[in-house]
């Protein structure tokens, strides 16, 4: 490449035919809009810049928030060759034509080359690793754009030789102002069309673009082509190009995980309205309810279990109600049931006395069952005393067989599920109490008791 794509972008935009996004890429950091906890003096990624010092990096955030552009002006900032390549369609034969290039441009005439590689996140294990002996050796500075968690999309060898800066969705107030600026821009935005736009329509487009300036100047460019002459847009225009869904939801993503996580934290810190905003945001981003009205099962049985059981009945029964009626009643009987888990009584004692068996019959040794607990189906079974010392509950004091084993003898004195004084396992923890009490008491006293004391333990 004879140029700079950096160079070759501001080059005769008037006449270019680019989009108005494109058109308005940041010349300049003033002209950057938003990532202020990056940008704003004093923070380190503004440091290294002003310094004339930029390292290899991977920018993680989500679409439109300015990767692209970031990528172009670090390399403009230190007079570096900006070469791109795309992960969706670049292979290793196009990685090694562009080290190859860097390599005589560094030899020839010693200028850096900054390798910007968007969506960096779908190159393969073996793809990431073609870049590191050149990020090593700085044939490279090496910066890549993801919309995914590095964590689990980029392997360690690259993350060990970058820096990770995450980038936010800018604020409306960010977009607001970038609309703006694109309407007054004579150079390159609308400035020569003299449109203008409401406040309430700016308003409203700036909340639709969901933090993301790319969509925000889209719309704004297609509401400017239906904008009528002498009248600004307003917000009957933005509502006609708002044709399709803007919102933020990747569907298997960092953002649907986190909105799942918010959901069922609000749902065990008992906040309903936090909770069904959490469940409205997931449907209007178009996650599938029937996703939804499984985690609210699983809320059900892991922070509220038997402080209320009805919580588990309401929840399939709000699956049941999404699988046979579909939207929107399916999804009013999740949002019921997500409220009612949140105002519920909540306790874990179900989840915890789960893992704590689960974990001892992994580790613990493979113990028989008792011979006293083992049906005697056979004569050979009764001849070996298989059952032959078991206790019926039925025929005991309060149907209660008082200091009878159910365990494993190793095992005997293992306790698993310890109710929480919450809701109604307060109730079944004074039972199980008042059993474990006739557990250590000796059988003459156990009979004594309850003779003497009738003990509803139903």
């Amino acid at each position: 490449m004879s140029k700079d794509l950096f160079e070759q972008e501001q080059q005769s935009v008037a006449n270019s035919g680019m989009p108005l996004a494109a058109r308005l890429r940041p010349r300049n950091l003033d002209e950057y809009s938003g990532q202020s906890h990056l940008l704003a003096k004093g923070k380190p990624l503004r440091d290294t810049i002003d310094k004339g010092q930029i390292h290899s990096m991977i920018l993680w955030g989500p679409p439109g928030v300015g990767k692209t552009s970031l990528a172009s002006l670090l390399a403009n900032i230190i007079d570096a060759h900006f070469q791109t390549l795309s992960a969706v369609l670049a292979g290793v034969k196009d990685i090694r034509a562009a080290i190859d290039a860097a390599k005589i441009r560094r030899a020839n005439s010693g200028r850096q080359t900054v390798l910007f590689i968007d969506e960096v996140h779908r190159f393969n294990k073996s793809q990431q690793d073609a870049f590191l002996p050149f990020v090593e050796d700085g044939t490279i500075t090496f910066i890549g754009a993801t919309t995914e968690n590095p964590s689990f999309e980029l392997n360690n060898a690259l993350l060990s030789r970058c820096r990770v800066y995450v980038l936010r969705g800018l604020s409306t107030d960010d977009i607001a102002e970038l609309v703006q600026t694109a309407l007054s821009d004579s150079e390159r935005g609308l400035g020569k069309l003299s449109i203008t736009i409401s406040d309430e329509a700016l308003n409203m487009l700036a909340l639709a673009a969901n933090g993301d300036a790319r969509t925000a100047l889209n719309l704004l460019e297609i509401a400017s082509d239906l904008a009528a002459d002498d009248k600004p847009i307003d917000k009957a225009a933005i509502a006609e190009v708002l044709t399709t869904d803007v919102r933020r939801f990747d569907k298997g993503g960092d953002i649907f995980y986190e909105q799942i996580s918010a959901l069922h934290k609000s749902v065990r810190g008992s906040s309903p309205d936090a909770a069904l905003y959490w469940c409205m945001k997931m449907l209007d981003g178009g996650c599938d309810p029937l996703y939804i009205a499984r985690r609210v099962v699983r809320m059900a049985v892991e922070d509220i279990g038997n402080a209320d059981p009805r919580a588990l009945s309401l929840s399939l029964n709000a699956w049941d109600t999404q699988e046979r009626l579909g939207s929107p009643e399916g999804e009013l009987a999740i949002a019921q049931a997500v409220l009612y888990l949140a105002a519920a009584p909540k306790s874990n004692a179900v989840y915890n006395a789960f893992k704590l068996a689960r974990a001892d019959v992994a580790q613990l040794p493979d113990y028989d069952v008792p011979v006293h607990l083992r049906n005697a189906p056979t004569k050979l079974m009764k001849s070996l005393d298989y059952g032959a010392e078991y206790r019926y509950a039925h025929s005991e004091p309060n149907a209660y067989a008082a200091g009878e084993n159910y365990f494993p003898e190793d095992i005997a004195d293992k306790h698993y599920y310890e109710p929480v004084e919450r809701g109604l396992e307060l109730k079944i923890k004074e039972k199980l109490d008042y059993l474990r009490d006739l557990d250590r008491q000796s059988p003459q006293q156990r009979y004594e008791q309850a003779s003497t004391k009738k003990h509803d333990v139903e």
